[in-house]
């Protein structure tokens, strides 16, 4: 560096010295810097529900899918897609007529049978006693047996095709096998329907209750499954609520259903099911939502806010601040988030003041001057529930 530039810094840093000192005629007083603001808050201590949340797809309890089972032209349709339809009632109906002639004609046969079988029975009913008196030969008493037997056969054969026409002709009034909600139609007013060429006409969806598919990890189930067995309480007393996309919790409780016999081998997560009452059908299958399961409560949990809460280096500190308005960095253990809190097991004692805004300003054994911790619009300081680590895409939680 020139010269001239060293002796210019020294003269502007001299400057103001010397023209204070000019001025007044003695030495500047030396201003003490003001303890740094920060925002307080105190540790809070109360009872907190454990909880987690697992992403879910809903789906009906009981889905039923109607298939054609005969051929013919559907000639009518007879509810209203997406409407509640009661078990037994008539969805669809199929052109009749072939089926009604192939039940005529199948009642022909039988009738024909019925009267070949009487009169074989009733030629055997009258050559048996003649046959004890050896007035005719056994061969006649073996042909009329005969003649019978084959009788009986060819009338039970005929009662078996009467019976498959009446079924067939019952085919053609297609109708629900349970009460729910019917689905759009997939065909068509004259379309020609058959077992082999059509699939599902439309799924009639029972939805009260509605079940409710999840997925949770290997992780997650030994801690579900050792917490119940430690609360001596099976998995259906655990506590379920369902969060709606909207964010509004949905009015009633669910209970837990069942979990699948293994885990999927690709996202190592087992698929669980909860049912929820369903009642004003507000519930459709195919939506999403997350469920929350309270798995226990904590008594006098001490609680603070997780940005009083500073990791470095593995270790969790936290900034007290004591009577005397100064401040004592400790080590404290944590444990669950709770919303935007944190649990401390160790550390910290009720009532204490920690700071919330500021942690950047504190020294150790600095003084400060605290002033009310103001919690963001954003997450309000006591939300209960433990949020799980939503992994499990929406599209793994529908049923397969």
């Amino acid at each position: 560096m020139p010269a001239w530039r060293r002796h210019w810094g020294a003269f502007l840093r001299a400057a103001p010295i010397a023209l204070l000192a000019a001025g007044c005629g003695k030495e500047p007083a030396v201003v003490a810097p003001a303890p740094p603001v920060v925002e307080v808050v105190s540790v809070a201590q109360r009872d907190v529900p454990l909880t987690a949340e697992w992403i879910a797809a809903l789906d009906g309890e009981v889905n039923a899918h109607i298939r054609p089972q005969v051929t013919g032209y559907l000639i009518s349709q007879h509810y209203r897609e997406g409407d509640l339809v009661k078990k037994g009632q008539i969805l669809f109906e199929i052109d009749a007529r072939t089926f009604e002639a192939a039940v005529e004609e199948a009642s022909g046969v039988r009738a024909q049978r019925l009267a070949r079988h009487q009169t074989t029975r009733a030629n055997l009913a009258r050559i048996k006693p003649l046959a004890e008196k050896n007035a005719v030969s056994q061969k006649d008493l073996d042909d009329a047996t005969g003649a019978e037997q084959s009788a009986r056969a060819e009338l039970a054969a005929a009662d078996a095709a009467l019976k498959t026409a009446r079924l067939n002709l019952g085919f053609t009034r297609i109708s629900a096998p349970i009460t729910g909600i019917a689905g759009i139609a997939k065909a068509q007013i004259g379309d020609l329907l058959s077992p082999g060429m059509n699939g599902e006409l439309t799924t009639v969806s029972a939805v009260d209750p509605i079940k409710v598919y999840f997925n949770i990890s290997e992780r997650e189930y030994l801690k579900v499954a050792g917490g119940t067995t430690a609360a001596s309480r099976r998995a259906e007393q655990v506590p379920l609520e369902l969060i709606l996309v909207d964010g509004s919790t949905y009015a009633h409780r669910g209970r837990f259903s069942l979990l699948d016999r293994q885990a999927e081998a690709t996202t190592g997560t087992f698929k669980a099911a909860a049912l929820f009452p369903n009642p004003n059908r507000l519930l459709r299958p195919g939506q999403y939502g997350r469920i929350r399961a309270t798995m226990s409560v904590e008594k006098d949990a001490l609680l603070v806010p997780q940005r009083a809460v500073n990791e470095i280096q593995g270790k969790h500190l936290v900034a007290v601040i004591g009577p005397d308005n100064k401040a004592d960095v400790r080590p404290v253990v944590v444990g669950e988030r709770i919303g935007t809190e944190w649990i401390i097991r160790q550390g910290l004692r009720a009532g204490e003041m920690v700071v919330a805004e500021g942690t950047q300003k504190v020294r150790p054994g600095s003084p400060v001057t605290p002033k009310p911790y103001a919690a963001s619009a954003g997450g309000a300081a006591g939300a209960s529930g433990q949020p799980a680590s939503q992994t499990t895409s929406p599209a793994a939680a529908r049923k397969e």
